[in-house]
């Protein structure tokens, strides 16, 4: 394991370590003493006028490498209905494996499969692997983690991705700590290196920087993907798919849950999957005035987003608000009223086809990701926009 130590004899206690450390490290007392917050960053040792300061870098197991090639997608699925960020995974996953000239595979754990797996073979893929049976038909975090550990451990991906959703976010840390490997979580982008390494791009210290992050020392390389950022994988119901149905052993199964019943959630349309959302900031100046905002996606047959201040102030559903702490949408049309563009609204909305801005400063970040910008008070545009729809529609 790496840490950091510090040479009692060299040391000076001159102070500059603790002063620059960002996470609060160090603290100065009789000697200088590392606590629990230290990062490994490596800012104290450049700082150190007398080179008191090391990291002492841990041994790793050497990987080989070479054993570990293709990408591996896990195909979420819930009572046999497949999650619409798999085609997202494929359609990336089919990209990195075209460059590194590797071949693209999804994963199946469920019950029934035979339709998702149909589904799925309309798509570029190379290999589709089954672990068909009753107790996979829900998602439980022993049974998954043992059935993914056991397909990476046989076919070694160098790649594996898997969506950031409720059930991912569960998955992935724990697959990773089986298999001793890294996992970035929320990426937004995904490319590769020549020689296999992945580039996992990702919302860093509150969305203010986009990190750049890679696993250069082990295999497989996990990263979660968020919804709704990358586009779906384009139909080709003539590739060639090999289906691979694998063996279920009872010690997958294993599990401290059981399901003693299933009542399936009322359905409602999320803004995720929306093709037409008007979306409201601080620009609102009350609860009430969200009828004009309503209005407006009434006549385009859209739906309605916030950004983080109103639901905050109460004043809207959390499950109306796009963002970093939010939800990712890509719509066909966004129209943003009144709001700046902060950098963590921006990373939730900056796919969508067309964004259409309407903001009074004319210096607003939004404007830059816009496609269509109109500089004004929404209050005074949107009622003549829904008036000029209400007549072209009588027309």
């Amino acid at each position: 394991m790496s840490r950091l130590t510090i040479d009692k004899g060299l040391c000076i206690l001159c102070g500059k370590c603790v002063e620059a450390c960002p996470f609060d490290a160090l603290e100065l007392k009789d000697q200088v003493v590392v606590n629990e917050n230290c990062r490994l960053c490596g800012i104290c040792v450049k700082v150190c006028p007398v080179s008191a300061l090391v990291i002492e870098r841990g041994l790793s197991k050497t990987v080989d490498f070479d054993s570990y090639k293709d990408i591996l997608v896990f195909a979420e699925q819930r009572g046999g209905r497949l999650s619409s960020v798999v085609l997202e995974l494929i359609g990336k996953g089919r990209e990195l494996a075209d460059k590194l000239h590797q071949k693209l595979a999804v994963v199946i754990p469920g019950t029934n499969t035979e339709s998702l797996v149909e589904k799925i073979k309309q798509y570029p893929v190379d290999t589709i692997y089954v672990y068909d049976h009753p107790e996979l038909a829900y998602y439980r975090a022993e049974t998954y983690t043992a059935v993914l550990e056991d397909l990476v451990k046989e076919i070694k991906p160098g790649i594996l991705l898997v969506g950031a959703t409720q059930v991912g976010r569960s998955l992935a840390p724990r697959l990773a700590t089986r298999l001793k490997t890294g996992l970035t979580a929320d990426c937004t982008i995904l490319d590769v290196k020549p020689n296999g390494d992945l580039i996992q791009t990702r919302p860093a210290f509150g969305g203010n920087v986009m990190a750049q992050i890679i696993t250069p020392k082990h295999r497989p390389q996990m990263a979660t993907v968020r919804p709704k950022v990358m586009a779906p994988s384009a139909l080709n119901t003539t590739y060639p798919t090999t289906v691979v149905l694998q063996e279920v052993k009872p010690t997958m199964l294993s599990s401290g849950i059981s399901f003693l019943s299933i009542e399936p959630k009322p359905q409602e349309t999320a803004i995720t999957e929306a093709e037409v959302i008007i979306a409201v900031g601080r620009g609102l100046k009350k609860a009430d005035d969200l009828i004009l905002i309503e209005s407006l996606a009434k006549e385009l047959g859209g739906m309605v987003a916030v950004t983080r201040p109103l639901v905050e102030a109460g004043w809207c559903s959390y499950t109306k608000q796009i963002g970093l702490s939010g939800r990712t949408v890509r719509p066909k049309l966004i129209i943003a009223c009144g709001i700046s563009g902060a950098i963590q609204f921006v990373a939730g909305m900056s796919s969508s086809d067309v964004i259409f801005a309407i903001n009074k400063d004319p210096d607003a970040p939004i404007f830059g990701v816009a496609h269509y910008g109109l500089i004004g008070d929404f209050y005074e545009i949107l009622p003549a926009l829904v008036n000029e729809l209400k007549s072209s529609a009588n027309l």
